[in-house]
């Protein structure tokens, strides 16, 4: 299942690469996947993550590299819930932030239950929503940095689209996001942390 999810993840890659909307926004969305993948690949061997979570990681790589290609305010998906739902503007950049803390939030369950004392239970869950708010908070002082070394230019990777409560917005959506994570898959994620142990 890895390579195939491995040789998925490198053609969407490359596919959302080809004459995107705007070179340097796809640069900076695609970046945690450049940055992430290798990362996966070395660590393979010593340190394995669960299926479910490489399969959730396969999931986030796709939604950056769908919102680096058009930029998160252009995406057709956004554009089809505006419509169908009757919104004020493309919401993928909101998909994007709820998967930001959604995905985020098992890869910090995982590690903490295997390098850490702690199990599953109150404190694991507070801590997780603190990483993930921790997380969600370092990307929009990304953003800001972006803003400030780029400025016009870095317009279609902040995605507020005229929003002045994007930020906030982006932080209580990785926040829900993080929330729903544990409480839809903690069963699911300790089952596979337990079918790891044994292999």
């Amino acid at each position: 299942m890895l390579p195939v999810l491995l040789i998925l993840t490198l053609l969407a890659l490359i596919v959302s690469g080809i004459q995107p909307f705007d070179r340097l926004t796809w640069w900076m969305e695609v970046m945690p996947v450049i940055i992430g993948l290798p990362i996966l690949i070395f660590t393979r061997r010593p340190f394995p993550l669960t299926m479910l979570l490489y399969g959730l990681l396969f999931i986030h790589g796709l939604i950056l590299m769908l919102g680096g290609h058009y930029t998160y305010a252009r995406v057709p998906l956004g554009f089809w819930m505006q419509d169908w739902l009757d919104l004020s503007r493309n919401h993928y950049d909101r998909i994007g932030h709820l998967a930001q803390g959604f995905i985020p939030a098992i890869l910090a369950r995982e590690i903490l239950i295997r390098l850490s004392p702690l199990k599953s239970g109150g404190w694991l869950f507070f801590i997780v929503c603190c990483v993930v708010l921790a997380i969600s908070a370092s990307y929009e002082f990304i953003e800001w940095w972006a803003a400030l070394l780029y400025g016009s230019d870095a317009d279609s990777f902040l995605a507020t689209q005229g929003d002045v409560w994007d930020t906030q917005w982006d932080m209580f959506l990785a926040l829900c996001g993080g929330i729903a994570a544990q409480l839809l898959l903690s069963r699911q994620h300790d089952r596979a942390l337990n079918k790891l142990r044994i292999f």
